[in-house]
């Protein structure tokens, strides 16, 4: 995967962290000597952010030797990003990389599971992610996202149309929205056209309707698996996504009613990926 970060986002990281130079590494007077940074993983690990990481290395000063692409399915003990240079540059740019490394391929880890527990119930399925990752993180979290198989959901607001009961409410509720539904379609015939229900008789109208997609949110798997039935039945050309709580030991039981989308923001939350960090002089010829 390419990295699609700008420079100027990057040295916003390293500026985060090193504002001002490092005072230990200058006050030791090692900041000439030459070394190699090695990142290695400690954990079967979906890589994310290789790409970035070697590009706060360089920044720093130090010149990348190796390096695996995001994507990669890493096992344990795997090499993953090499470098050298004199320790200021390594020592520079070495929290700010591992940072980015354990981050975003904990996501993508997480995310591969998820992907891999759904499509082994449901091959056809969809995994897409929602716009709830954390506020000026999202670059990185839809490579994340990517790394691991899923896709976005919705990137923001301009690009796709999702009707919540939020928006419905200030039009007298769902059934006049419904009665406009047609006119919005015309609006944007190139859009799909999604709409989350509140319950499974909601959307049993909604598909009537004829919304592309309907959603639900936080419904019980029986309870899902039935509505999945009966649209399938009465209403074939609409598809089904489900959000709200699907995690890594869900996925599966939810993709197994015959959804066609899994809607989850989950990947976003938990425990970074395990990288150890090796930095060694070298001794020069």
């Amino acid at each position: 995967m390419y990295s699609l970060t700008p420079d100027s986002e990057i040295e916003r990281y390293i500026e985060e962290d090193v504002p001002y130079g490092d005072l230990t590494t200058t006050l030791l007077g090692i900041g000439d000597e030459p070394g190699e940074i090695t990142f290695t993983t400690r954990d079967r690990t979906v890589l994310c952010c290789t790409e970035e990481a070697g590009r706060v290395l360089a920044k720093c000063g130090a010149e990348v030797l190796s390096m695996l692409p995001s994507g990669t399915i890493a096992a344990p003990g795997t090499e993953i990003l090499r470098a050298s240079g004199p320790a200021a540059a390594l020592h520079a740019g070495w929290k700010v990389a591992m940072n980015l490394l354990e981050y975003a391929s904990g996501i993508s880890t997480r995310t591969a599971t998820i992907v891999e527990r759904a499509r082994a119930a449901n091959p056809g399925i969809n995994v897409v992610t929602t716009r709830k990752s954390f506020p000026g993180t999202k670059k990185i979290a839809m490579k994340a996202i990517m790394a691991g198989g899923a896709f976005p959901h919705r990137l923001g607001l301009s690009e796709s149309i999702l009707v919540f009961s939020q928006h419905t409410v200030f039009l007298g509720g769902l059934d006049p929205f419904l009665d406009k539904l047609s006119d919005l379609k015309k609006l944007a015939p190139e859009q799909k056209i999604l709409v989350e229900a509140d319950s499974a008789v909601e959307a049993l109208r909604i598909a009537a309707a004829g919304a592309d997609v309907v959603q639900v949110d936080k419904m019980p798997v029986a309870e899902l698996a039935a509505l999945v039935s009966e649209i399938r039945s009465r209403f074939p050309g609409v598809a089904v996504s489900a959000a709200g709580g699907i995690n890594g030991e869900n996925a599966a039981a939810y993709a197994a009613t015959g959804i066609d989308i899994i809607v989850l923001s989950s990947v976003y939350f938990g425990k970074p990926a395990d990288i150890s960090t090796s930095i060694l002089p070298v001794k020069s010829n």
